[in-house]
């Protein structure tokens, strides 16, 4: 929800101002900042500006000192030296602490903090706050093993240590290796004797070092160029931020060297392939902004800050990727520009080259060296977490709208989708369902009894969620709130009192949850028979999270309020959201100890992947915004999110029934679908819009469930080795650099299917971008497609342009449920699309669905092979047999192969034009065939049908 004025909430007459004219198609820019509006943005840009005017005459005052470096057990670390003059002009030094650690996991992380703020008392400091740097974030962000590998081998000549050159090489067979330079400062990361990542490379590192704030602050006694006034103080909007621990910012410059696309650093509606935002595109000259803000419609083809922050890039080019984290929770820019092709010196492409800026906290970067796109996936996996396999029920159809006014709706809503025959698994409450926006409460004249009403849904094996935000409602009586207060587990304010600002119920307090008994705190609200009864059904919506405040400075909390652990808001304004549904996702797991959750937020930072869903926030019923959804979901999935979705049909306004329809068909592809709209928006239910459309829909959704088997694997593999549901063009094609721009197609999970929605009104065709040699089939009439190129492809209203690629097969459940759980123990069909050499393969992951039985072994994990040297198919397990694994097939052991489809085999080959062999369990039988010879462009078509074979054993088909 964005932030605007409900009816019956109470704001004070500013807020009204600032926010009742919203329904406007666009982003109020002049709430939130440029980079210029922010002095340590705009002091580092000046002093890159610098830099680059002087060229090879720029002499950074950083260097490493020689004498402190050494090297043990997997880190190399010493003290980096900066050099500073005091007001009579005589030089000092200033020391900044860096370990270089060499990871087991193959990835290198070099961190760098201030040595005055870590070791001793600084006098005058404020006694309030926490004197050193914010270290924190990766606390929050990673979960991996960071141990050092003692297998990394220092390999530094005599003449380059006489040079203060330091060389380590690390990694898989040793194959990784960095060179540090101590003065110019600099560190180069090498992949088999070729340079990937360059840390400094300009000469823009850069830490400002605590000094005292000058007693005279007469700006007119100051020197403006140097903006050292706004380093103590500063002003946006009318509002104050003061900074009693004076500058804090960092900055470091990354080149990619040899790579001209870089992707990543969610959350921005903008194209996939970042642009430069200096240098290239006059329209473009803001940086990237990762700062996590409430911006309602936000702009699209824009850098400018959204919900939330990944500082994850990832640089890709024919025959490598690699890819950087920047563990930091402060408001970050990140400038890019790219550099001409320098042969000479790294390659025939141009080169990125990057500049990160954080408010304040430590350097704390990983290097992630690939070689190729599902290494970096994995590597930051490994580090961050991957994505948690969510319930079965998470991935079907989630039916919302601000609000759905009672009970009685609630129900009619839920009957008319089984009298439509349209599958869905869990509708959703906004705030409205509340007792005056109070949290944990119930609006009682409209939803007198709620247990009963989620009793209705369960029987459906349908959900209910409801949507619990952070703001805590300021009003005596509210136990929710009294509890907060009284044990001290809000946000603080400057000065340690309960920090109150503005949001939906009126005056509120802010849950800290970053302190483990807020967290505690939480968790009791959300016990059984304390909240919705005992129903297990209960999903829960955490929105508002960045945190939303409507009278605070860019719609947010005032820097300067204070978390626990006496750190400022500034420093770990980013991750807030994280910590918010972390405790949500504790509390739904000490509800239902056996179930796994389901929680959506709105805000998030690295590792909150980990945690449950994302959506891309409040939308528009625009083809704009319909466009743009595809390359943010691609940036979230590079990022490690890959559980995320957009608002079908969008939040604000109304769509045509064309937008409605071409949204559904996208959607259906989404990792999270969601239809959802705003409180003024007309009800747009799936069966409102009429015929053909209410058929359309119908046929999209239905598609959705009938993948759900393969979607459901894609989201196992995820959970192991970070590969994306949504997957950009080069993680199947990673050689061709002709396709790293596309951003308007994708491939969807382990379906092998290229989807291109159709996001331009009044289209009845398409181009779709091949990006091999393989052959491609269209998914629903079979046209062959082949060449690398684009292929034009009809697409009327009826019809969702997908390209299946050769190689792949896809597992469906084709009977209509009216919800997933439904389809637990339904038949399974096989699509079997051979590639150019006639062979297939693929794979299919079951387990209940619904609990962590599966973490114990409670699943089955089949590989399907088409082997075009025997035309047989066969089935194989994946998996070490265990007791939990054998209960588990057990209780599926009704489960049958109904169907198998092989399309672009040779026909000629078939031993007999009427059955093919089955063997299973010793034993061998004739099943019939049904067979469509290729024409006209269009594959060959073999159909299997019932086959008389279970899931659950070793299986193979002689055709």
């Amino acid at each position: 929800m964005a932030a605007i004025a409900r009816k019956g909430t109470v704001l004070t007459t500013f807020v009204l101002l600032v926010l009742m004219a919203v329904p406007v198609l666009s982003a109020k820019k002049y709430l939130f900042k440029t980079c210029d509006q922010a002095s340590f943005c705009r002091r580092n840009r000046a002093y890159a500006d610098l830099a680059d005017s002087r060229g090879a005459a720029w002499e950074p005052p950083y260097a490493i000192d020689p004498s402190t470096v050494t090297f043990d057990a997997g880190v190399l670390q010493g003290t980096i030296l900066k050099t500073v003059t005091d007001s009579t002009g005589a030089p000092s030094n200033v020391e900044f602490p860096f370990q270089l650690v060499f990871l087991e996991s193959g990835s290198a992380r070099f961190v760098v903090d201030e040595k005055q703020r870590v070791e001793s008392p600084i006098a005058g400091f404020p006694e309030s706050l926490t004197q050193r740097r914010y270290n924190e974030a990766s606390k929050w962000a990673v979960t991996g093993d960071l141990t050092p590998d003692i297998g990394a081998v220092e390999s530094t000549t005599d003449d380059e240590r006489k040079s203060a050159v330091y060389r380590v090489r690390y990694g898989p067979d040793r194959h990784f290796e960095a060179i540090v330079q101590a003065k110019p400062l600099q560190i180069r990361f090498y992949r088999d004797g070729e340079p990937h990542v360059i840390l400094n490379d300009r000469g823009l590192f850069n830490m400002d070092q605590y000094r005292p704030k000058p007693a005279d602050m007469d700006e007119s006694k100051l020197d403006d160029k140097l903006d050292i006034k706004d380093m103590w103080e500063e002003n946006f909007g009318g509002k104050e931020d003061k900074k009693p621990k004076g500058p804090e910012s960092i900055a470091l410059d990354v080149t990619f060297p040899d790579y001209e696309h870089v992707f990543g650093i969610p959350e921005h509606a903008d194209q996939f392939s970042l642009r430069e935002t200096r240098g290239g595109d006059g329209n473009h000259n803001e940086p990237y902004r990762l700062f996590n803000v409430d911006i309602f419609e936000y702009e699209v083809n824009s850098p400018m800050a959204m919900y939330g922050a990944i500082p994850f890039m990832q640089a890709h080019k024919k025959g490598s990727s690699v890819a950087i984290f920047w563990a930091n929770g402060a408001e970050t820019w990140i400038d890019i520009t790219k550099t001409k092709p320098n042969p000479e010196s790294f390659g025939i492409r141009k080169s990125t080259q990057t500049h990160w800026i954080s408010e304040s906290g430590v350097i704390d970067v990983y290097i992630l060296l690939g070689p190729d796109p599902s290494s970096v996936y994995q590597q930051y996996g490994l580090l961050t977490g991957f994505t948690s396999l969510p319930p079965i029920y998470a991935l079907g159809y989630h039916q919302c709208r601000w609000n759905y006014n009672s009970e009685e709706d609630v129900l009619e809503v839920d009957a008319n989708f089984d009298s439509y025959g349209i599958p869905y698994d869990a509708i959703w409450l906004d705030i409205e369902y509340t007792d005056g926006k109070k949290y944990f409460t119930w609006l009682k004249s409209m939803f007198p009894t709620p247990e009963k009403m989620m009793q209705v849904l369960d029987k459906r094996k349908r959900k209910l969620v409801t949507i619990i935000d952070p703001h805590i409602k300021k009003e005596s009586g509210y136990k929710v709130y009294e509890g907060l207060s009284k044990n001290e587990l809000a946000v603080k304010t400057d000065n340690g009192e309960e920090f109150n600002g503005w949001c939906w119920p009126g005056e509120s307090a802010w849950i800290d949850t970053f302190n483990p008994k807020a967290v505690e705190y939480w968790k009791e609200q959300f016990k059984s028979g304390k909240y919705c009864g005992h129903e297990n059904n209960l999903l829960i919506w955490n929105d508002m999270n960045e945190p939303s405040v409507f009278n605070g400075p860019e719609v947010s909390a005032p820097r300067d309020t204070i978390h626990y652990g006496n750190w400022e808001h500034r420093d770990i304004h980013n991750i807030y959201g994280m910590t918010f549904i972390n405790a949500t996702v504790q509390a739904m797991q000490a509800r239902q100890p056996r179930q796994r959750p389901f929680v959506l937020t709105r805000s998030f930072f690295a590792g909150s992947q980990r945690l449950g869903a994302v959506w891309t926030g409040d939308n528009a019923a625009t083809w704009d915004y319909l466009r743009i959804v595809t390359p943010m979901l691609l940036s979230h999935s590079v990022a490690g999110f890959s559980f995320v979705g957009a608002d079908v049909g969008g939040f604000f306004g109304n769509p045509t029934s064309e937008l409605l329809t071409r949204w559904y068909q996208a959607g259906a592809f989404y990792p999270f679908f969601r239809g959802h709209a705003h409180i003024e928006s007309k009800r747009r239910e799936p069966w409102l819009p009429g015929e053909p459309y209410t058929s359309l829909i119908r046929t999209a959704i239905r598609m959705r469930y009938q993948l759900l088997p393969s979607i459901y694997t894609a989201f196992h593999r995820a959970s192991f080795d970070g590969v994306p549901i949504i997957r950009p063009l080069f993680l199947l094609a990673p050689d061709n650099e002709d396709a790293l721009g596309i951003d308007d197609q994708f491939f969807f999970g382990e379906t092998g299917l290229l989807v291109k929605p159709i996001v331009q009104e009044g289209a009845t065709s398409t181009e779709i971008y091949l990006p091999d040699e393989e052959i491609y089939y269209d998914y629903l009439d079979q046209t062959i497609y082949q060449g690398i190129g684009y292929k034009h492809i009809e697409a009327p209203l009826e019809k969702i342009p997908i390209l299946a690629r050769g190689g792949h097969i896809l597992v469906r459940r084709d009977r209509h449920r009216r919800s997933a759980t439904l389809m637990s123990h339904d038949p399974l069909t096989l699509v079997v699309h051979l590639d150019k050499t006639g062979n297939a393969a693929g794979v299919l992951y079951l387990d209940d669905g619904e609990t962590t039985a599966y973490s114990r072994g409670a699943y089955l994990y089949r590989f399907f092979i088409f082997n075009v040297q025997d035309n047989i198919l066969r089935s194989r397990s994946m998996q070490a047999s265990s007791a939990s694994n054998r209960s588990y097939e057990k209780s599926i052991d009704d489960v049958r192969i109904e169907k198998i489809i092989v399309i672009g085999l040779d026909t000629d080959k078939l031993k007999t034009n009427h059955a093919v062999e089955a063997f299973q369990d010793r034993k061998s039988w004739s099943t019939d065939i049904h067979i469509t010879e290729a024409a006209d462009r269009k594959a060959s078509v073999v159909t299997v049908r019932d086959p008389k074979i279970f899931v659950t054993g070793d299986w193979s088909i002689q055709f």
